[in-house]
């Protein structure tokens, strides 16, 4: 108990009981900003009309109106569309050819083009979907139009035009919201990273003040430091998710108070884990770089930008040893989709699993370092047997 109240005073002095609290916010604050338009709800597009029909200007008015498109410009000759792409003044060039207006009138198949310039996906974001309504509403509307001409009752017409229709919607993220995942996650790499570095200069800390083994040389001594980070990290990760979803409309469902079991758990394993990597550093300035082995992978392989089904199964599978991939799944679980905590239990054993080996690793360094520094026995009796023999 002395080394808890011990780190808890060093803790209440030191630089980290600050930045576990404003780094995250500030980070909550500025990638809440910045993503706060959630979406390019009109991607540019240019227009390549070799046709000149009233009905190629009827069209283009139509993609114009998707609120997933602007027409930037019409060009009445053909261009080259790299050309069109090359100053990033559109992300697609969409081409009417000739006799688009004729076919039209005759009933004829006609193959639209579109040209998309993905060096940046996110720039398309609904171009693809916007395109297909656009054209899919069209060719129906002309079915219906030859059908009611030839004499059927409108709803004849849209069973033969339509016989099958599709109703969407989207759940737990209906705007593609960037704050839900990309933003929420940025903050939960700035904890990481704070709270990793941190515990894991505990050891090293403490071997520099000759205060390693000051209260015992029991793992339990190191083991129970990490309470303050964990502790402050919980705090601080649900002051920024409180903050994003008053600010930044972040979905949040779950219950605070349940929310917190989960992630004090969670940065319970972090804290452990920092620890743990930092352990054997020689001082305080090693441990930095050590905890990039947990940060870069935290960051590209547990979900926060892409799925991690998109990652081959061998790199979906060492994910699991990383207790943000857990985290990530709870969020999305309880926070966004409002379901019950008793659900989860996979992902709370996952983390309890971290937290036994992290700790089963840290106790067999402090009884091997504590081994090491037991000084030797001296003899129960020492007798100068030379200067008994003197006598």
């Amino acid at each position: 108990m002395k080394s808890l109240i011990d780190e808890w005073k060093y803790v209440a002095g030191s630089k980290y009981l600050r930045l576990i609290f404003i780094g995250p916010l500030i980070a909550a604050i500025f990638f809440g900003l910045m993503f706060s338009k959630n979406q390019i709800s009109e991607s540019y597009v240019v227009v390549i009309d070799e046709d000149h029909s009233s009905y190629s200007r009827q069209l283009i008015s139509k993609i114009n109106a998707s609120p997933y498109m602007k027409v930037t410009n019409v060009y009445a000759s053909p261009l080259d569309p790299e050309t069109l792409l090359a100053n990033e003044q559109a992300v697609a060039v969409i081409t009417l050819p000739k006799a688009l207006g004729l076919h039209q009138q005759q009933g004829i198949s006609t193959n639209l083009g579109i040209l998309m310039d993905n060096t940046m996906p996110s720039g398309l974001t609904g171009i693809r979907t916007a395109i297909q309504e656009v054209i899919q509403t069209e060719n129906m509307t002309l079915s219906m139009s030859r059908l009611l001409h030839k004499g059927m009752d409108a709803e004849t017409s849209k069973g033969l035009a339509s016989p099958l229709s599709l109703q969407q919607r989207m759940l737990f993220n209906p705007t593609t919201s960037y704050v839900s995942f990309m933003v929420i996650g940025f903050v939960n790499i700035v904890v990481l990273m704070i709270t990793t570095s941190a515990a894991g200069s505990i050891a090293p800390r403490l071997r520099q003040e000759g205060k390693l083994f000051a209260n015992g040389k029991s793992p339990w001594q190191i083991w129970v430091r990490s309470v303050p980070y964990a502790v402050l990290s919980t705090i601080s990760l649900l002051l920024c998710y409180g903050l994003l979803k008053q600010v930044g409309g972040m979905r949040f469902e779950a219950e605070p108070y349940l929310f917190i079991i989960p992630l004090f758990v969670y940065a319970f394993a972090l804290s452990l884990m920092g620890l743990l990597i930092g352990y054997t550093a020689k001082d305080v300035s090693k441990v930095n770089l050590r905890t990039n082995f947990v940060l870069y992978p935290s960051f590209l392989a547990t979900g926060i930008q892409l799925s991690p089904l998109a990652f081959p199964e061998f790199f979906q599978i060492s994910a699991w040893a990383l207790p943000m991939n857990w985290l990530n799944r709870l969020i999305r679980g309880m926070a966004f989709r409002d379901v019950a905590l008793t659900a989860y239990s996979q992902e709370l054993g996952a983390l309890l699993i971290i937290i036994g080996v992290v700790s089963l690793f840290i106790g067999l360094l402090v009884l091997r370092e504590a081994g090491k520094a037991n000084p030797s026995r001296e003899p129960l009796v020492n007798l100068d047997f030379k200067g008994a023999f003197d006598q």
